[in-house]
């Protein structure tokens, strides 16, 4: 199967991506699905930050890989032993294949997958196989989807079957931006009704937390960014107010008007004064939650003082802590109920062949999530 993708050779390459071309558009060859695997027409594809810090190196990734984490489409080829699936579902990708029997995910915790993790490490598909080739090569799989690709090999461990009213354009979006903003939300920061919420970083990911957290009932919601755009965009979303982060005085004030700080401060920003900002922001016995991948060499300071006498929680959250299995279909029974108005975050769609303009965009914030329609 011949398949039309875009495909990363080198990292680091610089802005503007318009002009350097990260992502280069070519015809790749994808082996048959293997035992357990499927062959699945790519509908829609996201741009994330998460493809963003693979293309400018701070997400190291083997290469040469094809890109694209974030993606749905419709199953059109069944390999060995598929049967939980059939031609023609449609179906989410989600970005960490979970086994189901590992130590982690006999606990429910699908994030926390070893052995999806290892495959996503490695560039494989969940069993260690690689389905992309050019010119004898084999090409690296993105986090086990690649999907800014026309088609994609992939393990039944990663897709969820949806329901096919829903639109793959906004399908798409749940595979990363409201798993993992919305199940930030749910699932790790656990919000109550009443709860008081500090969103830091107002792209794809933490505009879909606003949202998850006035579904879940919080009594005051503040979206923070230092893009004006972006915080106007947060109150169309359901903030009750926002505000510069990087102003001098941003902290203290917004301690004044939360009686000592928010229950809930959530970081999706990606770089450390932004998880400090949020981590300051929580009052007695508040938690901050970050979803967000700086450097892995970025290093965060907290007094182990304030952290202990002020019984404040610091926890991480990936894939929303979710297990896909059972989060998307609920998310998306609240999107098609109205609760989870998740289309506003497409800010344009676009063209595979416009890519490397559109993660130019997304670098100088210009866009919130774009959307490649195949």
């Amino acid at each position: 199967m011949k398949s039309k993708a875009a495909v990363l050779h080198e990292m680091g390459l610089p802005r503007p991506y318009s002009q350097s071309k990260p992502l280069k558009i070519e015809q790749v060859v994808l082996e048959p699905p293997g035992e357990n695997e499927v062959l699945v027409k790519i509908k829609a594809a996201g741009l994330c930050h998460s493809d963003l810090s693979v293309i400018d190196g701070n997400r190291p990734r083997p290469l040469p890989m094809v890109l694209g984490h974030e993606a749905a489409g419709e199953v059109v080829l069944l390999g060995k032993g598929v049967d939980r699936l059939r031609l023609g579902d449609h179906v989410v990708f989600a970005f960490l294949p979970s086994c189901g029997y590992c130590s982690y995910c006999k606990k429910g915790k699908a994030a926390l997958c070893e052995n999806g993790a290892k495959s996503n490490s490695e560039g494989d598909l969940m069993g260690g196989y690689k389905r992309i080739k050019k010119d004898g090569q084999f090409y690296n799989h993105h986090l086990g989807v690649s999907g800014f690709s026309e088609y994609a090999v992939a393990s039944i461990h990663s897709l969820v079957k949806i329901d096919k009213n829903i639109p793959f354009s906004v399908a798409a979006l749940f595979g990363c931006a409201v798993m993992t903003g919305v199940g930030a939300i749910v699932n790790t920061a656990e919000v109550k009704l009443g709860d008081s919420v500090l969103v830091v970083g107002l792209g794809g990911v933490g505009l879909a937390a606003i949202i998850g957290a006035k579904s879940a009932g919080a009594k005051k919601i503040i979206g923070a960014d230092i893009n004006p755009a972006k915080r106007a965009m947060a109150l169309k979303m359901g903030a009750d107010e926002v505000i510069d982060s990087s102003l001098p005085d941003a902290l203290v004030n917004l301690k004044s008007k939360t009686g000592g700080g928010v229950d809930i401060a959530m970081e999706f920003a990606g770089v450390i004064p932004a998880l400090e900002f949020a981590f300051q922001a929580i009052k007695r016995g508040g938690t901050t939650v970050t979803a967000a991948l700086p450097h892995p060499d970025a290093r965060l300071n907290i007094s182990p003082v304030d952290l202990v006498g002020n019984e404040k929680s610091l926890k991480g959250s990936y894939l929303g802590s979710c297990v896909p299995d059972r989060d998307i279909p609920n998310y998306l029974a609240l999107y098609l109920a109205g609760r989870l108005p998740v289309e506003q975050l497409i800010s344009d769609t676009i063209t595979l062949d416009d890519i490397n303009l559109g993660f130019e965009n997304l670098a100088s914030g210009k866009a919130i999530r774009q959307i490649v329609v195949f």
